[in-house]
């Protein structure tokens, strides 16, 4: 896109850009200037008496075991699926898609609930069928090895859209032209598939790893029941007991957790990078490979894997959901709706959430939309060192820990500038975290799709008298909608499930959906809970249906699965 843009472009982008920064960076270094400060006075005596703590030890050596063989699992799970997916000739694959995009729409404390139903001397499902372990036996998924297992799961989804982008990318040509050369069966992949897809398999990785280190609803749900705390649990905790020097501590704390976070959002960029010089364009036809044969039996395969991963939890979900206490087996004596109608007809804090996730969900939506396609586009047209540096620092709210996040938020917004108001306890704390957590993943695609345009269409309003913003609005909203729409698609369904951010900012009449959910299993309601979370699922996967089945009449882009 051509640079250079006019005066009124310049000013319209340093105003938005101040708008950005405020709402992006300026939390993360009100964080930064906590941490290393005591007293009023630069110091990092607390930060050193705080990582010294074995708690903090404990912590860091258990998110890293954690979060590193969780990406591994994931890694292994993504990138069968986006190998076969991608590059051989399975019927049905649009199907496959839209499956493992689920796992990670739905939040990760209703994957922990629901694989906890499954497994365990009181899961529902196994004693309807008597195979439930006798009474007294430990819950299996309350330990490190659940939490990774979970985490290999929620997460195999990035493994698995990132590879796969890049198997996409591969030529017919590439592969033919190694088969001239002599090269046969495992020998092609190894050899030309494998150097090729690396790039894309080690950003998605790298960001597996940085998404699954701040989890919070899995190793909260599976660790603090059987004492494993991570470094977000250990935040949670701490700030749940809210002693003199509580957010100093947290501070440092959420600081470590950022400083192994930037470390994999570091390596996402450099393999990002190096993916760039491989191929030219996309032009040529997709690289196909006929399975012959195996075709059926890895179908079977595939489809079984989607079952256990996906459909047998929530089988798990609706078999406690319909008993009237959790460990009693599901027969028709025993079968009632009671749960159901108290947590969604007679707690009114069940109502509360649903308005409260509704609108927080559908408001950063909006919100982000309306600030992201001018300001991507002013950044292409007047690229600044601001703009710039901007640019090089969004991604690291989202790729930050939500917890870490939250932290941010109530040391910046605890105290408003120059009064005596504060946001803390209200709805707005909320709300300006998911905007500032969310801005990326709606800027991105936007950028992306700015950057392809030619500019030649701007330039030919502008060269007839249109304004500013009758450029805005004929010219580059309708271009670059279908990006903005899949990107405001994303941040809903995510915003809406949300937990790890609003766990540590919510209060009394601004409980979201996942805040309930988590409180409710904490106090041992583990029924409601789980109808609250079935409930959840039907909305996110009816809304995800809806989308798939109107997706013919969207332009191409606008549902983010199918780009």
């Amino acid at each position: 896109m051509q640079k250079g843009g006019s005066r009124s472009e310049g000013r319209l982008l340093s105003a938005i850009l101040i708008v950005a920064i405020c709402l992006t960076l300026a939390p993360v270094l009100r964080l930064f200037v906590e941490g290393i400060t005591h007293q009023g006075s630069p110091s990092l005596s607390l930060a050193a008496d705080v990582l010294a703590q074995p708690s903090t030890l404990s912590a860091l050596r258990h998110s890293l075991v954690t979060a590193g063989f969780g990406t591994l699992l994931s890694v292994l799970i993504g990138s069968a699926f986006a190998f076969l997916v991608a590059l051989t000739d399975l019927r049905a694959k649009a199907a496959l898609v839209f499956c493992l995009m689920i796992p990670m729409m739905i939040p990760p404390q209703i994957t922990a609930l629901s694989w906890t139903q499954i497994m365990g001397p009181s899961s529902v499902l196994l004693k309807t069928i008597g195979l439930a372990p006798p009474l007294g036996a430990p819950q299996p998924l309350y330990s490190a090895e659940g939490i990774i297992l979970l985490l290999g799961i929620q997460h195999m989804s990035i493994i698995f859209l990132t590879l796969r982008a890049g198997l996409r990318a591969i030529p017919q040509e590439v592969v033919e032209a190694a088969r001239i050369s002599g090269a046969r069966g495992l020998r092609t992949w190894w050899q030309v598939v494998m150097p090729l897809t690396l790039p894309s398999l080690a950003a998605g990785t790298a960001i597996t790893f940085v998404t699954a280190l701040g989890n919070f609803g899995i190793p909260a749900m599976l660790g603090i029941p059987a004492g494993y705390a991570t470094l977000p649990t250990l935040v949670y905790q701490k700030l749940a007991g809210m002693g003199t020097s509580v957010l100093a501590e947290v501070s440092v704390l959420a600081m470590l957790i950022g400083a192994v976070a930037v470390v994999g959002i570091l390596t996402q960029r450099y393999f990002q990078k190096r993916q760039r010089v491989y191929l030219v364009g996309s032009t040529s036809r997709p690289l196909a490979i006929p399975l012959g044969r195996a075709r059926l039996p890895v179908e079977i395969l595939l489809w079984a894997v989607v079952f256990v991963i996906l459909v047998l939890p929530v089988l798990g979900l609706l078999a406690t959901s319909l008993v009237p206490a959790y460990g009693v087996p599901l027969r028709l004596d025993t079968i009632t709706l009671a749960s159901w109608t108290e947590v969604l007809f007679r707690q009114p804090v069940t109502m509360r959430a649903f308005v409260n996730s509704f609108g927080l969900a559908l408001g950063a939506a909006a919100v982000l939309m309306t600030i992201c396609l001018p300001l991507a586009w002013l950044m292409a047209r007047n690229p600044t060192r601001l703009a710039s540096l901007f640019d090089t620092l969004l991604d690291l709210p989202y790729a930050l820990p939500g917890v870490v996040l939250s932290i941010a938020m109530i040391l910046l917004l605890i105290n408003l500038p120059f009064t005596e108001a504060t946001l803390y306890g209200t709805i707005w704390i909320i709300f300006f975290a998911y905007l500032a957590r969310f801005f990326a993943v709606m800027f991105r695609p936007v950028q992306a799709s700015l950057q392809q345009l030619d500019p030649a269409m701007g330039e030919a309003a502008q060269s007839v008298g249109a304004s500013l913003f009758q450029r805005l609005r004929d010219v580059i909203l309708p271009l670059s909608a279908p990006a903005a729409a899949a990107g405001a698609i994303l941040v809903f369904l995510t915003a809406f499930n949300e937990l790890t951010v609003s766990a540590l900012l919510w209060s009394s009449g601004t409980e979201t959906l996942g805040v309930v959910i988590f409180n409710l299993d904490d106090s041992g309601e583990t029924a409601m809970a789980s109808a609250l979370a079935m409930t959840i699922v039907a909305v996110v996967m009816g809304l995800m249906i809806a989308i798939q089945l109107l997706s013919h009449r969207f332009p191409k882009g606008v549902v983010p699965w199918q780009t």
